[in-house]
């Protein structure tokens, strides 16, 4: 089987390799966009009020990855500028947290840190998480060594306080796809063996593990510990929601449409305030079959606005799992998509899935509370002109009862976003150029598509039934009139500040003419005001968190800081970081934003990077780290003790193979590379904040 979309590459330029969009989310940065409605558009910059309220274990957020893996390459900003300067104290003041030497650009084989800083590897692919597991071995790999095994391509993470023994964390992370050609020596993508698949569907999933504290920085090493778990693409879960027992969900393995197997393409999350964590599974499509074959024509169109693809899949689970053909199997597609729920510190619990906050490419799902105990989830769509949407549970949040927690999202109001701009539209014309009031911003409203209560559901879409709205999200958001945005991809509250931030990596078919004109959707507007946005945005959004109003702005415009079009929150450009496709989001201690990137369109490779959010650092944005060839950077976790980001992909060029690898991360020599998780501290102090 060729590999699908190679053909295309002369048409479409990107820093990330063929066979990353492939395998990640089956060339949809390639293909026509899917969201074919008429409906406005949405924007770009996030907000500003209201207080993140935290209960139980002390968590540690971090977010995510992405499935749209490509970036287009910069042809019109010259040459990457190293102005990231480490800006001077006779010049302004760093904020607590950002105060550390700045990394400049670069295409080095490493995870690269600031000057003084300390790194190590706590974990990566292959390496056994339960005593008795075999170490690694890329020529001997088994199914049954991989359930036991750190999975692939580890995406989202979080870190949290141990339940028992000071000295010890417990880190949690999503493994979102696989890259057979990249696993297996010799792999032939038109016939891989039944074990090869096995270890596929068991590199996906999740992973639980307990780590402990070396000495008293923050190095962490990993350990063989009882709340270690490896949750797969077979692992039984749980349906619950507004789809839990109906027909949608009802397949010939699962007739009472309760429990489904695995969760695969899991992409960004959020840990939870009640010591839970959420899991979005994004690119689901590209893992089922033959949906020309499938004789709902409702759900046919629905695989169609997903971007599912006739015929067989390019891994080939079908050929050995019936439930992966859509064929035999047309409902078992309506079972992924979700926001699912996982209990790390009870390793017998069975995963959740929460039917109720909509189905669609869920690209991570982040907790605010509000001072009433409301828990509202943020999520975004992650594809190109997809939107942005919140659940407002109608219940409240219980401190100590994990049990109640747990189905919070059951019950509640699913929320599509819409925005309009303060500005008239002659003076958005693709530049960059900022409006004559010198930003770029406006008003928005929640749209409801759906509320779910005790006594049953309501549809807020003409014509579509409440478990229409639910299994078919993107159809009802489109009746709505939703916003259409640059790939909404991490979307998560400031604790700090009460303010909401949405990364939107990257549209290059906005505004695009001539051989790409087909592909777009619309031209620019304010809160999408880039023609072929090719760098990514960041929002903020001032939410009115539990009902239904918000502002928002334009944060960051990405790119070069020597190119007209960028903007750093009006900070002086030639001090920051030049930085590319923001991917996901944390906040550190201080309240400051930081932001992983993933597809660097200017000439380097991604990145970890500190954002100033007010005063004289807004828009400051310093660059922290960079990673391996190849890689791109996820889910970072930031704390005054420490900094970990997921490497994801290291080495992933259309060239390399197994037997001949384009990166050595991490164990160097001449080793094939493994995705893992990066540990990054200060030895004479804390992060950010000086030496």
């Amino acid at each position: 089987m060729a590999i699908k979309g190679l053909n295309l590459l002369s048409t479409f330029k990107s820093s990330r390799s063929a066979t990353t969009c492939e395998y990640k989310c089956g060339n949809a940065c390639l293909g026509e966009p899917t969201n074919q409605s008429d409906n406005p558009y949405f924007g770009n910059v996030i907000s500003r009020r209201g207080v993140l309220k935290g209960s139980g274990l002390a968590v540690a957020t971090f977010a995510s990855s992405q499935v749209l893996a490509a970036c287009g390459s910069e042809s019109s900003s010259g040459t990457t500028s190293a102005a990231a300067a480490n800006t001077s104290k006779a010049e302004i003041t760093l904020p607590q947290g950002m105060n550390f030497p700045v990394v400049e650009p670069n295409k080095k084989d490493e995870v690269v840190v600031p000057e003084g800083y300390d790194k190590n590897v706590l974990i990566a692919w292959g390496d056994p998480m339960f005593e008795g597991v075999p170490e690694f071995d890329i020529n001997n790999q088994t199914a049954a060594n991989a359930e036991r095994q750190f999975g692939f391509n580890n995406d989202f993470a979080g870190l949290m306080d141990h339940p028992s023994d000071d000295n010890r964390m417990v880190y949690v992370c999503s493994h979102e796809y696989t890259t057979e050609p990249h696993m297996f020596p010799g792999y032939d993508v038109d016939n891989p063996t039944d074990e090869q698949i096995n270890i596929g569907l068991a590199n996906h999933g999740q992973s639980v593990l307990e780590v402990s504290k070396v000495g008293d920085k923050g190095e962490l090493k990993r350990e063989f510990g009882p709340l270690n778990r490896r949750i797969t693409a077979t692992t039984p879960m749980k349906i619950q929601g507004v789809l839990a027992g109906t027909d949608y969900v009802k397949t010939k393995d699962d007739p009472q449409g309760t429990t489904v197997l695995g969760t695969i393409a899991n992409c960004s999350g959020g840990m939870t305030p009640w010591g839970t964590y959420l899991s979005g599974e994004e690119n689901f499509e590209p893992y089922f079959a033959n949906y020309q074959d499938v004789k709902d024509e409702q759900a046919k169109k629905y695989c169609e606005r997903l971007g599912s693809e006739e015929g067989p899949t390019l891994r080939q689970w079908e050929r050995l799992h019936e439930r992966f053909d859509l064929a035999k199997q047309p409902n078992e597609i309506n079972r992924f998509g979700y926001l699912v729920e996982i209990d790390p510190l009870d390793p017998n619990s069975v995963p959740v899935k929460h039917t109720s906050a909509g189905r669609f490419k869920h690209e991570s799902g982040n907790i605010y509370v509000t001072s009433d105990g409301t828990v509202v989830c943020y999520t975004g769509d992650d594809a190109r002109f997809e939107y942005i949407y919140k659940f407002v549970s109608s219940r409240k949040i219980k401190e100590a009862d994990t049990a109640h927690n747990m189905d919070i999202l059951d019950y509640g109001t699913l929320y599509v976003g819409k925005l309009e701009g303060n500005s008239p539209e002659k003076e958005i014309d693709g530049s960059g150029e900022l409006p004559k009031d010198g930003l770029f911003d406006g008003q928005g409203t929640w749209v409801p598509l759906l509320t779910v209560d005790e006594d049953g559901a309501k549809s807020h879409i003409d014509g579509m039934s409440p478990e229409e709205v639910a299994v078919y999200t993107r159809f009802a958001a489109d009746e709505a009139g939703a916003t259409k945005m640059d790939r909404p991809e991490d979307f998560e509250a400031n604790k700090h500040s009460g303010k909401v931030y949405v990364a939107l990596t990257n549209n290059s078919y906005r505004g695009a003419t001539g051989k790409d004109a087909k592909k777009n959707k619309e031209d620019a507007k304010e809160w999408a005001p880039i023609t072929e946005n090719k760098n990514g945005l960041v929002m903020e959004l001032d939410d009115d968190h539990a009902g239904e109003k918000f502002k928002w702005n334009i944060l960051l415009v990405c790119g070069d800081p020597e190119a007209a079009y960028s903007y750093f929150g009006g900070f002086d450009k030639s001090k920051v970081s030049p930085i590319s496709c923001p991917d996901n989001l944390a906040f550190d201690d201080h309240g400051n934003l930081w932001i992983s990137s993933d597809g660097n369109a200017l000439g380097s490779n991604d990145g970890l990077y500190a954002v100033g959010l007010e005063g004289e650092n807004r828009g400051n944005t310093r660059c922290f780290l960079t990673v391996p060839t190849g890689a791109e950077t996820c889910g970072p976790i930031v704390t005054k003790d420490r900094v970990l980001v997921n490497v994801q992909h290291p080495g992933e060029t259309d060239e390399a193979t197994v037997e001949n690898p384009a990166s050595h991360w991490p164990d160097g020599g001449k080793t094939p590379p493994r995705p893992g998780v990066a540990v990054v501290w200060n030895p004479k102090g804390k992060i950010g904040e000086g030496n």
